[in-house]
């Protein structure tokens, strides 16, 4: 039997009337695509330091490094209770570190607030060449070489910068490096507010 052109292009239709299901499978590779490609593009465009952290409110996680080399006090989560405090996460090898170590030098210079450092993923010499070179701000600070202790803290990067209340809860948190106009317009009143907060003035 031979095939008429129309029962030939009725063949045709048949075979182009995909099911629904088939052809949706199809679709569904090139959605997950453009959805993650959305996604990706909004976080680009997302200032960092408005990424909330999880622990505001809540008690510094529980930790005891040692000391950088060449210091002899290390920093531990009971080191940060009994007044208002800030820690700052750093490492030798930071770029936006660098522009933010002078802000860190006059603000513990002001001695207005104790400042501890967390030295993230650094070796020890580094580290200690880094304090040495450009300067310590720091009352303590902690050795977190495998960067254990910056994921329990919820760290993306650094620096980060963090204000813990006097009872040991973590009250700001700043991600990047700190400016002068950071200092005065948010870190400087949150301490103040806090220290009023629970009864005491000025260390």
């Amino acid at each position: 039997m031979t095939n008429t052109p129309a029962t030939t292009h009725n063949q045709q239709q048949a075979t182009n009337r995909k099911p629904i299901w088939l052809r949706l499978l199809f679709l569904m590779p090139i959605v997950t695509f453009l959805s993650l490609g959305a996604v990706f593009l909004v976080g680009l465009g997302r200032d960092p330091s408005e990424i909330p952290s999880a622990l505001i409110g809540k008690n510094v996680p529980q930790f005891d490094l040692s000391p950088v080399q060449g210091r002899s006090l290390g920093l531990s989560s009971k080191d940060l209770s009994g007044d208002v405090s800030l820690v700052n996460v750093f490492a030798s090898w930071c770029v936006a570190c660098k522009a933010e170590h002078p802000v860190l030098m006059r603000l513990a210079a002001s001695r207005e607030v104790p400042l501890h450092g967390i030295d993230y993923k650094d070796a020890p010499a580094d580290a200690a060449n880094w304090l040495d070179t450009n300067g310590d701000p720091y009352t303590r600070t902690g050795v977190d070489r495998d960067g254990r202790v910056a994921i329990d803290w919820g760290i993306y990067g650094v620096p980060e910068t963090f204000v813990v209340g006097a009872d040991g809860r973590i009250m700001l948190r700043h991600v990047g490096p700190l400016t002068d106009d950071d200092v005065r317009a948010e870190i400087l009143p949150l301490v103040t507010k806090l220290r009023q907060a629970a009864g005491g003035g000025a260390p």
